[in-house]
Order: structure tokens, then sequence, then C-alpha cells
């Protein structure tokens, strides 16, 4: 699995440590992902997405899962999120008619 926030985008870090006497050693710093679901309305299911906590909070934000996939443009949007707007789009359509 990669360590990519699906909502931000945000990845592995890569630096140095650097120790009293200047040794440096390579490190990386790992975004704080987390495993979380949020309820769709309008798929009737959850979904379970990969996300940092900056990005748990811009869904929130948004006004959850739905309004936030809706609502952004689709060249800001992950492989995985295009798939759930697209599924969003359908079951909209389908609602609508």
């Amino acid at each position: 699995m990669s360590r990519v926030c699906t909502v931000n985008g945000k990845k592995p870090h890569f630096g140095n440590n650097v120790s009293h006497a200047n040794n440096k050693t390579r490190r990386r710093w790992l975004p704080n992902l987390q495993e979380c679901s949020f309820p769709s309305e309008i798929l009737g299911k959850s979904i379970s997405l990969r996300l940092t906590a900056r990005g748990i909070r811009t869904v929130e934000h948004n006004g959850g899962i739905d309004a936030w996939l809706l609502g952004t443009a689709n060249s800001r949007l992950s492989e995985t999120a295009l798939k759930l707007k697209k599924q969003l789009a359908k079951a909209q359509a389908r609602v609508a008619k």
C-alpha cells in the first residue's frame, strides 16, 4: 500500500537526521494516515478511505464524503476518489429519474 492521502495527496518527506557531531543519516517523515469510513447518503453504504488527519478534517468541513466529492474538481481528485465520484453521479442520476 502506498502511503499517500486520498484527499490532499500528502506523501512521505525525506531528509537527514543530523547528530551533534554533524553525522547525517537519511530518514523519512511519514504522513499521519488513518483508515476511515464515511457514510454515504447517496450510495447508502459507508466508504472506506486512507486519509491523513488533515484530510479527514477537510471532508468533514465540506459536509461529508458526498458533498466533498461532488464539490471538488476532477483534476484535484485521486484515481480512487474519481471512481467514487462517478459512482455517486450514477446513483444521483438513478434517483433523479
